[in-house]
């Protein structure tokens, strides 16, 4: 039986599934960080420090301020402290240890040489004798970055990465080496999971692919809601072949309901245990690569908000800005804030606030208040609005 929702209803399951009905503790703990990451599944990894890198503010917007050290720490700390793991899920990405085997599927095929872009898949094959002397490097003095090989950093960029680089990046894709830590720049070092993981995640079973996609697909509906069959597979980058029969298992489970979304062409599923509050409360600011509005489409589709990340465009061609967040509340996006922190002046800069056309005239008061909370969380004096409008 197919159950009818209205965009509102839909909306108000997409902000409850995403984490957004909390209310916000004065002073986030490591419980509330590791809370935040098990409903979201994973933090997608950027390396833009403009404001401050993508993967610390999911966890800020849903439950305020924390110390960033408890997510350095349960990411790239000791191996009894680890909490999270890299690896490529949505894109480059922070995920909870306990997704590990449900990514063995995608590490041994990586390793056979049958996904990936062709300068990776190539390390499975031809070039696999350099990608082992590589890993017999790391085997013996323990964690490298690419600039610790002659030649291996390249020349920045991702179309200019050495060949040592790619053959660590296959290695990594394929599971054989992970993220140790990072270094001053944000520099990946690697090294053997068995040196890094716990014994406890590398001792779990691994289920067959088919068993760990429809899991993977429970986990993308429990985190998002509401969803179509491309917004599921598109959660953790599953492939149609690798995601519909999962999608069906999961539907002929009941895990998954049918659902349609008034104004929605597409037929969409909701999770079972998705709760549905009446109505939805708070504020937040989003990174360009929170998963609430990651897919655009999705985005346009829930809130009517056309949203484009600008910071690949030269200046004159950005209409809103370098780096924008979407401003939440309640249960619309009504504004968008260019955000920079400066750190030697301590101030966080807006430096322009872009109102919706049909933004609430109580948008600016609360949208200053997030500002100030942002600015303290992260260590800056105050805040500086360039310009609004």
């Amino acid at each position: 039986m197919t159950i009818q929702l209205s965009l509102c209803e839909a909306r108000r399951i997409v902000l409850a599934a995403q984490g957004f009905t909390k209310r916000r503790a004065e002073q986030g703990t490591s419980a509330h960080l590791h809370r935040a990451l098990d409903r979201l599944g994973v933090f997608q990894i950027d390396s833009v420090n403009v404001l401050a890198r993508a993967h610390y503010l999911p966890a800020f917007s849903r439950i305020g301020r924390y110390d960033l050290g408890e997510l350095e720490q349960s990411a790239w700390g000791e191996k009894r402290s680890r909490r999270m793991f890299e690896y490529w899920a949505h894109e480059a990405s922070l995920l909870p240890l306990d997704l590990h085997p449900l990514f063995r599927w995608r590490m041994a095929r990586a390793e056979r040489g049958e996904i990936g872009y062709s300068a990776l898949r190539r390390f499975a094959t031809a070039h696999r004798q350099k990608a082992q002397s590589v890993l017999a490097r790391i085997t013996a003095e323990g964690p490298l970055a690419a600039s610790d090989f002659e030649g291996g950093a390249g020349k920045g960029g991702w179309w200019a990465w050495s060949e040592t680089k790619h053959a660590l990046e296959w290695l990594f894709w394929s599971g054989q080496i992970t993220t140790a830590t990072r270094r001053a720049g944000f520099k990946r070092l690697y090294d053997l999971p068995e040196r890094v993981l716990p014994q406890r995640v590398l001792a779990l079973p691994t289920p067959d692919a088919a068993t760990a996609q429809r899991e993977l697909v429970a986990r993308s509906a429990m985190a998002l809601g509401v969803a179509t069959a491309a917004d599921l597979r598109d959660y953790f980058r599953l492939k149609p072949d690798e995601a519909d029969h999962a999608i069906a298992a999961q539907a002929d489970a009941g895990v998954l309901v049918p659902v349609r979304v008034d104004g929605w062409s597409q037929k969409a599923w909701m999770h079972r245990a998705a709760p549905a509050p009446r109505k939805i409360t708070g504020a937040a600011l989003l990174a360009p690569f929170d998963p609430l509005i990651w897919e655009r489409n999705r985005t346009e589709r829930l809130f009517g908000f056309r949203y484009r990340i600008e910071i690949y465009l030269p200046q004159p061609k950005r209409t809103y800005g370098y780096y924008v967040l979407p401003f939440l509340m309640d249960e619309a996006l009504v504004a968008r804030v260019d955000l920079k922190a400066d750190r030697t002046a301590g101030v966080l800069v807006a430096q322009r606030i872009s109102l919706e056309p049909d933004a609430p005239g109580e948008t600016m008061a609360r949208l200053m208040a997030e500002l100030d909370r942002m600015a303290e969380w992260l260590k800056l004096d105050r805040v500086r609005v360039a310009e609004s409008r």
